[in-house]
């Protein structure tokens, strides 16, 4: 694939291979680029859009897309690196009916036999404009691999990448497009896109305002039969829309709601500037669409299961309290600051991911901090969130063969592997350990500068003032360690040079112990925990047994390493019929678990596993009872967590 780097490959060979292959791609797009150019009067044209998305709940989103052009050989390109992404996957296997006009008259096409996201069209001489005509299928089996399902009877989220075709060798802020969309009949809708003349949100034809293709396609549309919008504040504005399966998902407690607007303010106290004319957070709940947090520069695309905002422990589960914090964070921290690799002008041009443990890494940290500062998590489950990631970070063995830049680098391919080994491989490390990192990089410089200064300062610095629109400012590591060095001299380079290069089999946990606090564990489960456990439909058995338990199916996932399930040669993917030769229930299961721990020295629990159509007697041996993570308080050291997590700024 054209994609891969020469740094992240293992096979020299190979790497050669696919640099050359990738090198004669970027030739010839930059050779087309060229006669496309020519062929659309690219500077002042504009591009229109139809969407027609009244069948969207059934699978089925149609396009019709018009666009002026001059005679000649045109290459047109469907979206394949979509940002906030990190990697070439836009769903061109979901495009069908394509077909190509101009002036009435059909155009034959061909597809690139290189670029699968390429398509050649000759366009008639005198012709004045082109039109192109597909749809976009939807996956409706949310556990299928690659499921592309964004709608249900309920619900839908429009995302324009889909829903485009641009001409090879143009910038994305250099096309204008005018975007007009139908929505089944009494659905409202929402997202930072404006209408044309400014018209109000509602109806189901809507016609939106001209905007770049960066903008049209930066700004997706949640749907749905069942809708709210909260205005939460802020200067530019704010506002909450939810879309459900049902209307008894939208009945947000009111404490909530006002959490969701200290979280404005909370960033805005951080960050000290904003940089949208709005923000508009879309927010999906439904059981049909999978859990999913993706950033823009004046939204938010968040799916949640359906019952999030009215069940307590879902609510309480760390997915839930972070997921909203996290995404606005990128407003500042991915969308307006954007490592160089990741800002490409395009959506063909290959990303690179090197700095990822800045745009999510940081993000990730913030995140956290931000809910607990908003009380979206409480003090206890802001601690317990925090225990989660520490007792986490201890189980990515594969930490011992593999440094953390590593990850980063290989962000494009690490989102599509399966899971089931990726203690042992690591996978996106790059969220939950960089956050662990930024988190001790926070307190040293608590610690040094006496708490004069902190990571608040970096981000006033960094991602502040001066208040902008919508702009992108790049940043390589260079920029990361100078402002750093502006907060507090240092060797950060240093710093995170060992960090991101060492190969080690202990967690960074540095942070945690300088700010008081080490981890434990305990055999009852926090409500925090059970809200991860209930948002996730499963059972967190990696503490103790070594795996996670599916609710669906009892199936034994994510085997850790060096675990008793390790050990007794349990496979990913078996499912577990029976323990102790009792039928499994979690409560057969949970009471066998506790009582390994009460008598000396490790017991045997045997399961009955099924695995590719074979029935199987795995046998464990553990010596101790269901363990759960805990911060535990080490009074010897300041508590400087409870200082970084607590309120800055009053509603």
């Amino acid at each position: 694939m054209a994609i891969l780097r020469t740094d992240i490959n293992k096979n020299g060979v190979l790497t050669m291979m696919l640099e050359s292959r990738h090198w004669l791609l970027r030739t010839a797009a930059l050779s087309l680029g060229a006669i496309c150019l020519s062929s659309l009067a690219h500077a002042a044209a504009v591009a229109t859009v139809e969407v027609d998305a009244r069948d969207a709940p059934r699978g089925i989103q149609r396009v019709h897309l018009t666009m002026p052009v001059e005679s000649g050989n045109l290459t047109l390109l469907y979206p394949k690196w979509l940002p906030g992404e990190h990697a070439p996957n836009g769903p061109i296997g979901a495009v069908s009916d394509l077909r190509f006009s101009s002036g009435g008259k059909a155009l034959s096409w061909r597809r690139d036999d290189v670029n699968m996201y390429a398509f050649h069209v000759t366009v008639p001489a005198n012709a004045a404009s082109l039109e192109a005509s597909f749809e976009v299928l939807s996956e409706h089996d949310a556990k299928a691999p690659n499921a592309l399902r964004l709608a249900t009877h309920s619900v839908a989220i429009i995302l324009w990448n889909e829903l485009m075709l641009y001409p090879a060798g143009v910038q994305s802020d250099d096309m204008q497009v005018t975007a007009r969309l139908r929505l089944p009949s009494g659905w409202e809708f929402g997202t930072a896109l404006p209408r044309a003349g400014g018209a109000a949100a509602g109806g189901d034809d809507i016609q939106f305002a001209r905007a770049s293709l960066t903008t049209l396609i930066d700004s997706p549309v949640l749907a749905g039969r069942y809708f709210r919008t909260e205005a939460l504040g802020g200067t530019p504005a704010v506002y909450l829309h939810l879309a459900a399966d049902s209307a008894a998902a939208l009945a947000m407690p009111s404490d909530i709601l006002g959490q969701y607007r200290k979280l404005v303010q909370e960033a805005g106290a951080l960050f000290g500037a904003t940089h949208y004319n709005e923000y508009h957070f879309l927010w999906s709940l439904s059981e049909q669409i999978d859990f999913e947090g993706i950033e823009h520069h004046q939204s938010s695309d968040n799916r949640s299961t359906e019952r999030t905002l009215i069940d307590g422990d879902m609510r309480r589960s760390s997915d839930a309290e972070t997921l909203l914090p996290h995404e606005y964070t990128h407003s500042w921290n991915g969308k307006y600051r954007r490592p160089a690799g990741l800002a490409t002008g395009n959506y063909d041009s290959p990303m690179r991911g090197e700095l990822l443990w800045v745009y999510e890494g940081l993000t990730e940290y913030i995140g956290m901090v931000l809910s607990a500062r908003s009380g979206l998590a409480s003090a206890a489950d802001a601690r317990d969130a925090w225990a989660d990631a520490a007792a986490w970070a201890e189980t990515r063995k594969g930490r011992e063969w593999r440094p953390l830049a590593d990850t980063a680098i290989s962000g494009p391919i690490i989102y599509d592997t399966a899971p089931e080994w990726q203690d042992r491989t690591r996978g996106s490390d790059f969220y939950v350990e960089s956050a662990l990192l930024w988190l001790e990089a926070d307190t040293l410089i608590r610690s040094k500068s006496r708490g004069a200064k902190s990571l608040d300062d970096f981000c006033k610095l960094f991602h502040g003032a001066p208040s902008t629109a919508p702009k992108v400012v790049s940043y390589d590591f260079n920029d990361v360690v100078k402002a750093l060095n502006t907060v507090l001299p240092y060797d950060w380079r240093g710093f995170w040079t060992e960090r991101l290069n060492r190969l080690r089999a202990a967690a960074p946990l540095e942070g945690l112990k300088a700010g008081g606090w080490h981890l434990s564990f305990d055999s009852e489960p926090t409500p925090e925990q059970k809200g991860v456990e209930a948002i996730e439909k499963k059972t967190n058995l990696q503490y103790s047994l070594g795996f996670d338990l599916r609710d669906d199916g009892a199936v034994i996932t994510n085997i850790l390493p060096g675990s008793p399930a390790d050990l007794a040669g349990i496979a990913p993917g078996s499912r577990l019929i029976a323990v102790d030769g009792r039928k499994y229930s979690k409560e057969i299961l949970q009471d066998t678990l506790n009582a390994a721990g009460t008598g000396a020295g490790a017991r045997s629990i045997k399961f009955l596993i099924e695995k590719d159509d074979m029935f199987n007697i795995a046998e464990l041996r553990y010596a101790g009872k269901a363990r759960y993570p805990r911060l535990e308080r080490d009074a010897s050291v300041p508590d400087v967590l409870s200082t970084i997590l607590a309120a800055h700024s009053s509603l």
